[in-house]
């Protein structure tokens, strides 16, 4: 005998509202089209054959996104774009350029389009950029993909809210640090490419995270390249991939970075130091969207957003002959600038407590807070070579430390503690003076250590009395230098 349930059915959830799209373009077959496979992907749909009508339907209603033509009978696309930042609309602007307009699809996005599609438009890649468009129109209505063919979204933040844990890494509340905040917050919203210009040492990593976890990418992959460390005759591989047999050593298909990010962020650390054979290429894999591995006849499509970053004067790369210049202005559609360490000082508390944290964690042990004295000095110090060094200065006042404040002591060291130490008879840089001083000092300073402890059975206790330090300080600097004992060997004290 068969029971039925009594019990009500529960209710299918709501579902939201289909996004709506305003699409602007004087040629009506192309309206059709692009109205077509909008309709077909679920979204609303209204169109403008003109300027007037455009700015009649922007009137009437308010529209999730509006893709528009760059050029119309009367006036140019652009001018849909000052309208929506005139009215401090909420609507995202995709701008349709002529093929080989590289300049106006940069000035578009220089008066703030969402993105760009260049004529004639490829169908696959309309349906990405305007769903990436309206993906995030707001907190409180959700927008599902319209197929309904794949998992749903998690609900986007609200719009201009930061990612608080990537901004919170980016630390200091001074003035030109607010700034840099807001900036992140603001230009995340965007496809446009971004240019991060600072000294060595300021933390232009730290702000392409940030920037990649403020958008609505920072569910896709965060692909970081450090250019100026690939071998030349590997950038192209290594960039856009390379079909197996293509060279010696390709023994399967690999992706390069642009596919690794696919719908992502792909981060150019030192976009300076790329040769200009590359640079060419990387200009046309930025403009058409799409690369070729080696060895392929075809070319893959590639959704990622550009950030670059570099210590370099580009400009001065640009007239000296160094960089090009239709890449330049590619990567600096928008500019963030990192301000050094000596001009937001204010800073350096908050600074100090953040890498003494990192330091203990890192190290395992726990570490003394800065005295007022060390933080005296280091308001003094003249921090050339800014976050970085300041993370050094501190390495070195934890390992110098013995009391239950760091002390000042370290600066007058130079960092070199080791090398006055009984025993300690490093000889000069061969060459002179060396291209990176800490990596030397380092190497110089795991030297010693590592002698003293074979010469002591890695026996911590006699190594710290050779060396005129505390056992702490050891302990410290065996972590640091990540100095491994023998195996059969541990490193161990003789009193406990």
């Amino acid at each position: 005998m068969a029971f039925h349930s009594t019990a009500p059915s529960p209710l299918p959830p709501a579902q939201a509202p289909a996004a709506s799209i305003l699409v602007v373009d004087d040629e009506p077959d192309l309206r059709t089209l692009y109205e077509l496979t909008l309709l077909r992907e679920g979204y609303r749909v209204e169109t403008a054959g003109s300027l007037a009508e455009a700015h009649a339907a922007l009137q009437a209603q308010r529209f999730d996104a509006v893709i528009s033509d760059m050029r119309l009978p009367d006036g140019l696309g652009l001018t849909l774009l000052q309208t929506l930042r005139t009215q401090q609309r909420a609507e995202r602007c995709v701008v349709i350029t002529a093929y080989g307009s590289a300049e106006n699809a940069v000035e578009a996005l220089k008066a703030g389009a969402f993105d760009y599609l260049t004529k004639p438009v490829d169908l696959k890649q309309f349906r990405a950029v305007v769903a990436s468009a309206v993906q995030d129109q707001g907190a409180a209505a959700l927008r599902t993909a319209p197929r309904g063919d794949g998992p749903p979204r998690a609900a986007p933040a609200e719009r201009g809210a930061p990612a608080l844990p990537a901004l919170d890494r980016l630390v200091g509340d001074s003035e030109p640090m607010r700034q840099v905040k807001q900036r992140i917050v603001k230009v995340a919203r965007s496809m446009a490419p971004v240019l991060v210009r600072g000294e060595s040492g300021t933390g232009k990593e730290l702000v392409a995270q940030a920037l990649h976890a403020s958008s609505h990418r920072a569910a896709a992959p965060l692909v970081a390249v450090n250019c100026g460390a690939i071998p030349e005759n590997l950038l192209e591989a290594e960039f856009f991939g390379a079909k197996k047999g293509s060279y010696t050593g390709a023994v399967a298909d690999r992706l390069g970075y642009f596919q690794a990010a696919r719908g992502g962020t792909l981060f150019l650390d030192e976009i300076g130091d790329l040769p200009l054979p590359m640079q060419s290429k990387l200009l046309r894999a930025i403009q058409e969207r799409s690369v070729r591995p080696l060895g392929s006849t075809q070319e893959d499509p590639v959704d990622v957003r550009v950030v670059s970053a570099t210590h370099r004067d580009l400009a001065a790369d640009v007239k000296a002959g160094r960089f090009r210049q239709d890449l330049y202005y590619r990567l600096n559609v928008i500019e963030i600038v990192v301000p050094p360490l000596r001009e937001r000082r204010e800073d350096l508390p908050a600074l100090c407590q953040a890498l003494l944290a990192r330091i203990a964690h890192e190290s395992g042990m726990p570490v003394p807070p800065p005295s007022p004295a060390l933080l005296h000095e280091l308001q003094h110090h003249p921090l050339a070579g800014n976050v970085r060094e300041l993370e050094n200065l501190l390495h070195r006042a934890v390992a110098m430390s013995e009391g239950d404040e760091l002390d000042a002591d370290f600066a007058s060291s130079d960092g070199m503690p080791l090398q006055d130490a009984p025993g300690a008879d490093a000889p000069p840089p061969p060459g002179g003076t060396p291209s990176d001083l800490q990596a030397y000092l380092d190497q110089q300073e795991r030297e010693i250590l590592t002698r003293v402890l074979h010469e002591t059975g890695f026996n911590r206790t006699a190594t710290a009395a050779r060396l005129g330090l505390s056992l702490r300080q050891i302990r410290y600097r065996i972590a640091r230098l990540n100095i491994a004992a023998p195996q059969d060997n541990e490193p161990h004290d003789d009193a406990h």
